[in-house]
């Protein structure tokens, strides 16, 4: 595909998020580029749940068919590649891509996702997605009849407790070292029969991803299946920092409910404006970027 060096729009991350964007400026006749690395945050989960439609499919089916049907508007394109750095310039902004390709656009929409941190556990980044899971109503309702793990201590692990009980009947929380709970968050916990280990975990054994059993350091086992854990995150790209866009307290790119970010013509949506991921919360925010930007553009013009 032969790619200009001008858009409209540039969008930075080409996943739910993006492609929805893309979609919607696509059809409001704007040229696009879609810049995309390839590394989806989900790429390691078989299934997407809790999507009108889309109900266990496997990410992939659904982004592939997305680019499929984002690439018959003949103004959007895709560059295969990862966008490096980023700059305002007079009349809008630069990226460049780690290929050294230089790209100009009028606005930016960064749909870049978060890279999740992964706790040093042999075999827990194996599992990730997986067997060990971030959501319940993503992936709660597949293992209601496992035996679930929970990994969290304090106030992380009470709120684990509280919200997968929903779920399972059998759960035990392990806090990997002391629990660091309240003696009325403990009380609590064992009046629903939620079993507590506080033994450090050595690793997790598991077959191609799916999880077998919890070992820790003293030589002793728990058979579960399904582990519910937490994990720190980073932003995935940089650049809307370097372009000055402010962040939440928690990390997040700060955006107004239209998903313009604090820098005039970039926007963002998808997992690194919120805390809640969900494949159709990030087609949902990714179409309303698209469509907002694409109407900053016909005010800009007219």
């Amino acid at each position: 595909m032969n790619l200009q060096k001008a858009y409209d729009v540039i969008i930075v991350g080409g996943s739910f998020a993006g492609l929805s964007a893309a979609m919607s400026l696509g059809r409001a006749l704007r040229s696009v580029l879609v810049i995309d690395g390839g590394s989806p945050c989900n790429r390691q989960t078989p299934f997407t749940h809790n999507f009108l439609t889309q109900d266990g499919q496997s990410p992939q089916h659904i982004t592939e068919t997305g680019k499929a049907q984002v690439l018959k508007y003949p103004t959007v394109s895709f560059c295969e590649g990862m966008a490096v750095s980023g700059m305002q310039t007079a009349d809008g902004f630069e990226i460049e891509t780690q290929q050294g390709e230089i790209f100009k656009a009028k606005k930016l929409i960064f749909c870049t996702g978060i890279a999740d941190q992964m706790l040093p556990i042999p075999g827990f980044s194996d599992c990730w997605g997986i067997s060990v899971l971030h959501c319940p109503f993503c992936h709660g309702y597949e293992v209601i009849s496992e035996t679930t793990a929970l990994l969290g201590k304090g106030n992380t692990g009470f709120g684990l407790c509280r919200l997968i009980s929903n779920w399972s009947k059998n759960v035990v929380l392990f806090t990997n070292g002391a629990s660091d709970l309240s003696e009325e968050q403990a009380s609590k916990i064992a009046g629903r029969k939620i079993q507590l280990v506080e033994t450090e975990i050595d690793h997790l054994e598991h077959e191609n991803g799916y999880l077998q059993k919890i070992v820790l350091n003293d030589g002793s086992h728990w058979k579960v299946n399904a582990m519910y854990a937490p994990v720190p995150f980073k932003q995935h790209c940089d650049i809307p920092a370097s372009l000055g866009c402010n962040f939440d307290e928690h990390g997040y790119i700060d955006t107004d409910e239209f998903r313009r970010t604090s820098v005039p013509g970039v926007y963002a949506a998808g997992d690194n404006i919120t805390t809640y991921r969900a494949v159709s919360y990030a087609v949902s925010s990714g179409s309303i970027a698209g469509i907002t930007c694409s109407k900053d553009l016909i005010e800009d013009e007219f």
